[in-house]
């Protein structure tokens, strides 16, 4: 875990403009910045990055976050992964790093993987060149209907039958760099033989597909062969740079098309990719020769919240949308959708939409198997739903994929239909799958319960204290005071926003905070979109405006007692502390009006 201390640090020292202007051009517009979202197409700009929060924001998709959100929304990394890389920007190290590493060890393994990335680029434009001027490989493509430019928009090139082709590129050919990067092979050499001629390269007489990661570095290779061989494909082997169960093939490619079709298709070949792309769906990514993994499926999500995998209908496409499917277990929410598209047995996408053309491709893709239908698929398979013995079976399959999905109403409704078809009362089998929800912890402060709502006066408090958070450890008092004016949402904002500044500790910002309830799972969506809205009071401002809320929350409070002391009967026995309510109610009005006779 990264201490929450460090990411404050982090957000403190990093300027989100400077992150987002590497991206997306930005006009200034007031005291904010603007531009066309990253994330959806617009032709008017939306989307919205404040210098003064930290903080980005678009209208029309709605996506927003501070920077570490950014990386990880634009560039599909993970978080550790773009907390890494904005602290290397900002030359920090990550405590992480700090304890598992020395400074020398840390300067090592940096300058191995900046060797590695050179390596890795120089092959990559020596198999581009090779490519010009091999017409076997470039008849191949033509063939296979691949235009110049999809091949350019790839980076496809072409590794020479030449079993020491790299030497023409590398001068230390025997560096052993070369074969930790996976690019020649080691063979047992003779005695007396030099290291050079006891390697060879690893990729000859192939296409080669280049891999890259959500820099656009390439981190290794796929390689196809033209003519009869075998095997047909073969990848770079894991690397410090490349691990084949993180990656996915075109997904740096494909980021924009992604977002502007609201979906990503998933495929097993390179091919498929290209063609696809060639054919009008470039919106498609592929697995590296391995089953899909939870990591792959994490970072599609970050990019769209629609995955469809496309399988062959064989015996293989089964087993792998098996595997795609656990795999998509822990990331499959209320509004993050997986589906499963399974084509004929003869056909593979490619030649599917050679066959029957683009549109009646795209009617197989919305007709994809829903995530839930497929689920209940493998859990009902081979079991017979008539005999206690087949819906217990099923219950038994049914237990570990269950526990895998997050509590959601998607959750709910999966559980609801698998009771109906094993016939058994809902919460009994919450139960029996170990899906019944543990006690709520009681948090250190709670919302109280409430009385009726102060209208409008209880948003305003909760605004500022999430847009300078720095001011609950000055009016806690009073906003425990306040907070049992407010409804049941509006009291449990206050009590989580007062909650997280105990939790990050000092000099906490709005950045810092909404990270913090990001990654803790609180979906305050609406509140930020309020705060981003044109709410640009200066920390000054922001405190008279809280102060004053509070005083008016106050004198609502007394007001509402001198009105039960009337009615009751009450006010003569309790003459003085009548008397002391209302002079504490005539004193909070005069500061209010003093306070606003203020420049």
């Amino acid at each position: 875990m990264i201490p929450q201390s460090f990411i404050q640090d982090l957000l403190n020292r990093i300027d989100i403009v400077t992150v987002v202007e590497n991206h997306v051009q930005l006009k200034k517009a007031g005291a904010n910045l603007l531009g066309l979202c990253p994330f959806h197409s617009e032709k008017t700009p939306s989307f919205t990055v404040s210098p003064v929060k930290q903080f980005y924001h678009c209208f029309g998709c709605g996506k927003n976050g501070t920077a570490i959100g950014f990386l990880m929304d634009y560039a599909g990394l993970g978080f550790v992964e773009a907390v890494h890389e904005l602290a290397n920007s900002a030359g920090m190290v990550v405590p992480d790093d700090d304890q598992r590493f020395t400074p020398e060890q840390r300067a090592e393994k940096k300058a191995v993987s900046l060797a590695h990335a050179e390596i890795m680029a120089q092959a990559d434009r020596f198999y581009r060149r090779q490519l010009r001027q091999a017409e076997p490989a470039i008849n191949y493509l033509k063939d296979r209907g691949v235009s110049g430019e999809i091949a350019a928009r790839f980076g496809l090139g072409y590794a020479p039958d030449n079993r020491e082709g790299l030497k023409t590129v590398f001068d230390d050919y025997a560096a052993s760099e070369l074969q930790e990067a996976g690019l020649v092979i080691e063979r047992d050499a003779d005695a007396g033989m030099s290291s050079s001629a006891s390697r060879y390269d690893r990729f000859r007489d192939r296409i080669m597909f280049p891999i890259r990661n959500s820099k656009g570095q390439v981190i290794g290779f796929g390689a196809r062969v033209i003519n009869k061989g075998e095997p047909k494909y073969l990848n770079s082997p894991e690397t410090p740079l490349f691990q084949k169960g993180n990656e996915l093939y075109g997904l740096f490619e494909a980021r924009q098309d992604i977002r502007n079709a609201g979906y990503v298709l998933v495929v097993e070949g390179y091919m498929d990719v290209v063609a696809l792309a060639q054919l009008g769906f470039p919106q498609v990514v592929a697995t590296l020769g391995t089953a899909c993994t939870p990591v792959q499926v994490q970072k599609l999500m970050r990019q769209t919240d629609l995955v469809v995998f496309a399988f062959d209908g064989d015996r293989a496409g089964q087993s792998a949308a098996r595997r795609a499917l656990e795999a998509s277990l822990p990331y499959v929410t209320d509004n993050k959708s997986v589906r499963f598209l399974f084509l004929p047995p003869e056909h593979d996408p490619d030649s599917f939409v050679r066959e029957y053309g683009a549109t009646a491709f795209e009617k197989e893709i919305g007709n994809a198997v829903p995530f839930s239908e497929f689920l209940f698929q493998e859990i009902t398979k081979g079991n017979d739903l008539g005999t206690l013995e087949g819906r217990a079976r099923a219950q038994y399959m049914a237990k570990p994929l269950l526990q895998a999905i997050q509590p959601s109403a998607l959750r709910l409704q999966i559980v609801r239909k698998l009771a109906e078809l094993t016939q058994t009362a809902g919460d009994e089998l919450e139960a029996l799958l170990g899906l019944s929800r543990p006690a709520a912890k009681k948090q250190r402060f709670q919302p109280r319960s409430s009385r009726p709502q102060i209208v409008g006066l209880g948003r305003q408090v909760i605004r500022l204290l999430l847009m300078y958070p720095e001011l609950v450890q000055e009016l806690e008092e009073e906003a425990r005071s306040a907070i049992e004016q407010f409804d049941a949402d509006d009291a449990q904002m206050v009590s989580d926003i007062v909650n997280a500044v105990h939790a990050i500790g000092e000099n906490v910002g709005f950045a810092a905070l909404t990270e913090y309830f990001r990654l803790s799972g609180r979906n305050y969506e609406q509140l930020i979109a309020e705060v981003m809205s044109g709410y640009d009071f200066d920390l000054a401002a922001a405190r008279r405006q809280l102060t004053d809320s509070l005083r008016q929350i106050r004198i609502r409070l007394i007001t509402e007692e001198l009105k039960n002391l009337m009615e009751s009967g009450q006010a003569l026995e309790n003459r003085q502390y009548v008397l002391d309510l209302q002079n504490e109610q005539r004193l909070l009005q005069q500061q209010i009006i003093e306070d606003s006779a203020k420049p």
